[in-house]
């Protein structure tokens, strides 16, 4: 064989000493399976993409925001056993977080992180108060002044909680709009997904138009 040859690794010799060239649509064919198994792997262990639904994160996150989630942060897990083999760390307060829903895993939810396990959580009067503490956020809203009692509906007062072992206690941003965990509960760590980041692509169905200015926002 000599240099050229060695230096064209998409050629090959046969028995009758003639160089085979591979067929431009087996090259195709391979470039595309490998990238099908690479974007499956990122996808099911690094990073995958959700499209908001609803108004519960409202104003952090937008009906029609399309945002990016780190599944690598929380730790490796086995895809479709919700097994954590590589531990890198837990959810932590005001993560926004996308998990499947504890009534139905089919379907995937987005909140914030408001416990830990251990917390005490509880809500009087809409103020939400950990471990015995105001808690007092700037990405809270409230669009209804009216107060619920408590023993009419969990939104405006509910509790004391403690929060069990290997779980999470979350509620939406848009707190008079949220179904979240006052009503519901716990979510298990296992059924964690990994914690939202970025906005990638925003679309304003109402209006027909794109939000450019949140493109690229970093959520917090």
């Amino acid at each position: 064989m000599n240099s050229k040859e060695k230096d064209n690794p998409k050629k090959k010799i046969d028995k009758t000493g003639k160089i085979k060239k591979k067929s431009r649509l087996r090259e195709n064919v391979e470039a595309i399976i490998v990238a099908i198994i690479l974007a499956l792997f990122i996808r099911t262990f690094i990073v995958q993409a959700f499209k908001i639904p609803s108004g519960s994160m409202k104003d952090t996150l937008l009906i029609g925001d399309h945002i990016l989630v780190n599944k690598f942060i929380y730790g490796v897990k086995i895809p479709f056993m919700e097994k954590t083999i590589i531990p890198f760390k837990n959810p932590e307060h005001d993560d926004i977080v996308v998990f499947k829903f504890p009534l139905d895993p089919e379907k995937d939810f987005i909140k914030r992180v408001v416990g830990v396990e251990g917390d005490v959580v509880e809500c009087h009067d809409k103020k939400v108060y950990v471990n015995g503490k105001l808690q007092n956020h700037d990405f809270v809203r409230h669009k209804d002044s009216n107060i619920i009692p408590g023993i009419l509906s969990k939104r405006d007062n509910f509790g004391p909680v403690t929060i069990p072992s290997d779980s999470i206690f979350v509620m939406g941003d848009n707190r008079d709009n949220s179904y979240d965990g006052r009503f519901w509960g716990f979510v298990n760590l296992k059924a964690v997904k990994g914690k939202a980041f970025i906005i990638y692509w925003s679309w304003d169905k109402e209006n027909f138009g794109v939000r450019w200015g949140r493109i690229g926002d970093i959520l917090r």
